[in-house]
């Protein structure tokens, strides 16, 4: 059973190479994104109690995200593992994420950091466009759709999000490195980290994770 954690800035590739990851080793790719859309559509306890703190404009609390996160980890469909996507974002959830697992006598296993140089990341995300239906990503010079602006797999619309500029890059790469970087720090600490150069070509990226990945139990 692999229990992952994927990281890296904005436009290093993490929605690619986890969705790689996740039809080899038919993985659950538990993105806390889409995780809150689901729990809020739901109406569950948590779903509601989330959409309280997001319509008043507030960051849900590390509590409550940990227990979706838990409770997510908990459906059938992670009998194999499961990658995070997205969590834990702060050294808080990080190491109540830790306390959680540790009570079930299980831990994260690897935290794969997709390294990117910023120049690379801008035009990254300069290029990137999104699937307004099924979240497919595509770039409109590497891997561009079959027919401009429309989803391959869904035929749905492609979209620029607001934030997939150079300008916004630069304030979540200064969020990155003032937040998420203790993350990183605390699982150096734990000696689970491999670092991946992901300015290569997804293959090459998926062929040195793949490695990795294939040994661990």
């Amino acid at each position: 059973m692999k229990r992952l954690v994927i990281m890296g800035p904005a436009g290093a590739g993490k929605g690619t190479l986890a969705d790689m990851i996740k039809n080899e080793f038919r993985l659950a790719h538990i993105a806390t994104g889409n995780m809150f859309r689901t729990e809020i559509a739901e109406k569950s306890d948590l779903g509601v109690a989330a959409k309280e703190y997001i319509d008043g404009g507030k960051l849900v609390p590390d509590e409550l995200t940990i227990a979706m996160v838990m409770k997510r980890m908990s459906k059938d469909d992670c009998v194999n593992g499961y990658l995070l996507d997205g969590f834990p974002r702060t050294l808080k959830q990080a190491e109540a994420l830790s306390a959680a697992l540790a009570a079930k006598g299980e831990d994260i296993q690897m935290a794969i950091n997709l390294c990117v140089d910023p120049e690379v990341l801008g035009k990254r995300i300069e290029g990137r466009r999104i699937c307004t239906s099924c979240d497919a990503i595509y770039h409109m010079t590497n891997t561009p759709p079959q027919e401009e602006g429309i989803c391959d797999r869904c035929g749905s619309r492609l979209v620029q999000r607001s934030d997939d500029t150079r300008e916004q890059l630069a304030v979540r790469l200064k969020e990155y490195e003032e937040v998420t970087k203790p993350v990183l720090a605390y699982y150096q600490k734990l000696g689970i980290v491999i670092d991946i150069d992901a300015s290569a070509t997804p293959d090459e990226v998926w062929q040195e994770v793949e490695g990795h990945l294939a040994g661990l139990e």
